[in-house]
């Protein structure tokens, strides 16, 4: 009896994730920074963040990342939803490749708005996609239109965020 094509999927997809689903993978590769995290928001940021600056050498992307979570206190959840003008002072200056302090900032204010409307940035990207849904495209697509929906977004920022309209593959986002 040949296996079917789910269970050929299924096998294909158990054995990669064996593959990487060890420390010896992580701890060299930009997820080990969500890896650091137990509270759901703050997989949710860290891990945005890291795809977002997966551009470059994987251990420049894992110390943007850690240097990133260090000005944030090691809490982004808690810096995102009770910083004060004062606090923004620690991440001005941040910097990894293209991304700068404008685009920082404008992330951290949407995900202010966001974590104060939704638990979850699940929420964000599954809205739109359902039962019938073939693939991923309208969530992702969702998602870019709810990122730039703030009033006066930076237009340079519009470039770090995907959008399969713009026939991108959204890699980060997808990340």
């Amino acid at each position: 009896m040949n296996p079917s094509k789910i269970e050929v999927l299924k096998s294909f997809l158990d054995e990669k994730f064996y593959l990487y689903h060890q420390w010896a993978f992580i701890e060299d590769d930009p997820i080990c920074i969500p890896h650091t995290f137990t509270l759901k928001q703050d997989i949710e940021i860290s891990g945005f963040f890291a795809a977002i600056f997966a551009w470059g050498g994987r251990k420049t992307i894992i110390n943007k990342g850690k240097e990133l979570m260090s000005r944030m206190d090691h809490a982004p959840y808690d810096f995102i939803l009770n910083h004060s003008n004062k606090d923004l002072v620690q991440i001005v200056n941040f910097k990894h490749r293209t991304f700068n302090t404008e685009d920082l900032l404008y992330f951290v204010e949407f995900f202010h708005y966001f974590y104060h409307e939704y638990n979850s940035l699940e929420d964000a990207f599954t809205a739109s996609i359902n039962s019938e849904s073939k693939n991923v495209t309208q969530g992702l697509i969702e998602f870019s239109d709810l990122f730039f929906s703030l009033p006066e977004y930076p237009e340079r920022t519009k470039k770090h965020i995907s959008s399969p309209l713009k026939n991108s593959s959204c890699k980060r986002l997808n990340m």
